[in-house]
């Protein structure tokens, strides 16, 4: 049977809490992790240009982590329908060919330097875009709805 004690504070009798997250244990040779290699991007250059901007949109809106899923697809609703082919390309590359979505919210956020390959003008308009200048509440990514209207 439990005490009152213990109903009222469970974790008191505990001397030493600690929570390790992977890679902060010292006793983890981190032996059982497995490094899959990813197939190098290569450019696409037997689609349209009306094929790679949907792709690019669904991609912009399906990242790895919720973060980028929202600041990559309210930068897609506001940009893509703008950009030339060449850089359709630049951010196709941009969003595709780094292997960890957090290294392109820092370069976007310029908490780290971006790579040569990927400063360019498209890394320029979404480092603006991450800015949010206009104070914009970003909560959450674009309703679908936009893809009916016309562009502005």
């Amino acid at each position: 049977m439990w005490s009152r004690h213990h109903l009222s504070s469970p974790l008191r009798s505990v001397t030493s809490f600690r929570c390790f997250h992977r890679g902060e244990s010292p006793t983890d040779s981190q032996k059982d992790m497995i490094e899959i290699p990813l197939p190098p991007w290569q450019e696409r250059n037997d689609e349209s240009i009306e094929i790679k901007r949907a792709r690019l949109l669904y991609e912009s809106r399906k990242r790895g982590m919720l973060e980028n899923c929202i600041l990559l697809s309210l930068f897609a609703k506001e940009h893509l329908h703008r950009m030339t082919e060449k850089q359709l390309n630049l951010y196709d590359r941009l969003i595709n060919e780094p292997s960890n979505d957090w290294d392109i919210y820092y370069w976007a956020t310029e908490a780290r330097p971006a790579p040569e390959v990927f400063e360019n003008e498209v890394m320029a308009l979404l480092r603006d875009f991450t800015k949010n200048r206009n104070r914009e509440q970003r909560l959450r990514a674009p309703d679908l709805e936009y893809l009916l209207e016309e562009p502005r």
